[in-house]
Order: C-alpha cells, then structure tokens, then sequence
C-alpha cells in the first residue's frame, strides 16, 4: 500500500499556482503542500502577495510569492525565470488566476470583455507556453487550468466568461495533443458552486427566515442538496499533479455535486429547515 500511495506524493515537486493569495488557488496550494511540493504564487498587486505569504505562514506553509501579471508576458518569463533560478524548475503549473463581469452581453463594454477573455484564456496560454519548455526538457510536467461549469453551459450575464472559460477547455485539450508526446499532461477541473466567503451572502438568510433565492436555485439543481466546499477540490488537484494521473490527458473532471448531470427538481419543493446548520457552518 505504501509503494502505492506513493503515487500521489509531491516530494520535492514545484508547484505555480497562479492567483493564489487565497480561495480556490491557496486551497490547491495548501493540499499540494501537505504531499510534499514546493509552493509558489503569484499576485496581481503587492498587497495581495503580502496577504498570501502570511496566510501560508499561519499553515505552516514555506511558499514564494512576488507580483505578476499573468497577461504580460513579459513579467511571466521573468517570474517563471527567477522561479527557476531559486526554488528549481516549475513541475505542476495551475492556471487558477481569474475574474467574471456579470453584465448582460448587450450592455458589455468591449474593454470589460476583453479583461476577462485576457485573464481567464489568454493569460493561462501565457504562463503554460512560460513553462512548457523546462516540461519539455525534463520530459515531465503536469499543467491544470481552472475551468467551470460554464465551460459547458451558458447562463444570462456571463458571455465573456462562459466564452474564456470553454476555450479554456480547447486550450486544455490542445496542450494535451501537442506535448503529450514529452510526458506532460494538461487536465482541468470545473468546479460547481462551491461556499466561500464571497459566496456568503447568496447563502445567507433572508430577514423573514427563507432562503436565499439563488441559494434554494442551486441546491434544487444539485443532487447533493448542497454547496461545495473547497476541500472537495483538493482531492482531484493533487491527483491530477501526480504520477497517479501520468495516462490521463486532455480531460475535465467537473466536481459540482452532480449539477451537471441532473435536470432539477422543483425549487419549492427543498425542506429549508434541514438547511439550517450546514448553512451556519459554511458562513
């Protein structure tokens, strides 16, 4: 069992996380962590950078962090250099870094499309063409790009996510078709709706006692009657970094409760009460 288990050990591995001074990029991060890898992120702005090293310290957790905008390319190739220079080749790379712009696609101003097409698909194309090469070279590399839900499907105010995010997909499967050949495998992982901070007041009750609307919507579209959580995802995040994965290329796992393969049930018909204390402890 041991030589097995093995299989999923980080030992020594670097790992980029980009975007990952907290949410869903510090939760890959901490669990790439707790199997032995070397921890390194990025940030858009110094502040952000200083957040993260603290929170990593508070875990216990070594890391390297500095500030790179992960659509100038210019920057990546000097972050992945000094990466390289002091920490050691960049062995698992995740394309976390992202945003959304909820605005319905006739009111969308171009230069908001373009902000979040130049993070969620360019950027990703930037920092994997960044560390490819070294992959290359050393004939291994694992690369994960945070996909979505929306990777799949549409939903009113997200044209220019839902459009980043399913050429994501392409992008993840093309990585796939182009370098399989050098041992390196390009996967993604769509989560569902998962309870974050952020997420706290969709999930929050209403002064009358009910259910948050867009709460009761997602919980009756998922067969686990629930939100995830972000340790759901650590799971398939170190999976995918590992030798464990090493014939599994080009895919996307959508951990999302089963969303994605459930029609629904009547809103109405959800038991709110049963709610109540998972609701509490994920706020």
């Amino acid at each position: 069992m041991t030589d097995f288990l093995q299989k999923f050990a980080l030992n020594g591995k670097v790992a980029w996380v980009t975007g990952a001074s907290y949410g869903l990029g510090f939760a890959y991060a901490e669990a790439f962590a707790s199997v032995g890898a070397k921890i390194v992120f990025n940030d858009i702005k110094q502040e952000l950078v200083d957040r993260g090293l603290e929170a990593y310290k508070k875990k216990g957790i070594e890391a390297y962090g500095a500030v790179c905008d992960v659509t100038n390319e210019e920057q990546v190739q000097a972050f992945v250099k000094d990466v390289e220079e002091k920490i050691g080749t960049i062995d698992i790379l995740v394309n976390n870094a992202g945003i959304i712009k909820r605005i319905p696609m006739v009111e969308m101003e171009l230069k908001d499309w373009n902000a979040v097409i130049n993070i969620d698909l360019t950027g990703p194309f930037i920092c994997s063409k960044a560390v490819l090469p070294s992959m290359i070279k050393k004939g291994s590399g694992k690369i994960i790009n945070a996909c979505s839900m929306m990777s799949e499907f549409g939903r009113e105010t997200v044209s220019a996510y839902a459009a980043a995010k399913g050429g994501l997909k392409m992008l993840t499967r093309n990585i796939c078709s182009e370098y399989g050949q050098y041992n390196i495998q390009c996967n993604a992982i769509g989560p569902g709706y998962i309870a974050t901070p952020q997420t706290a007041p969709l999930r929050a009750k209403q002064e009358d006692g009910s259910m948050h609307p867009f709460d009761r919507f997602i919980r009756s579209k998922t067969p686990a009657q629930r939100w995830g959580r972000t340790e759901d995802l650590q799971g398939l995040a170190v999976f995918l970094a590992s030798e464990a994965s090493d014939f599994i290329n080009g895919q996307v796992v959508y951990i999302d409760g089963g969303i994605s393969a459930y029609i629904g049930q009547d809103p109405s018909n959800l038991d709110a009460s049963k709610f109540q204390e998972e609701e509490e402890e994920q706020i």
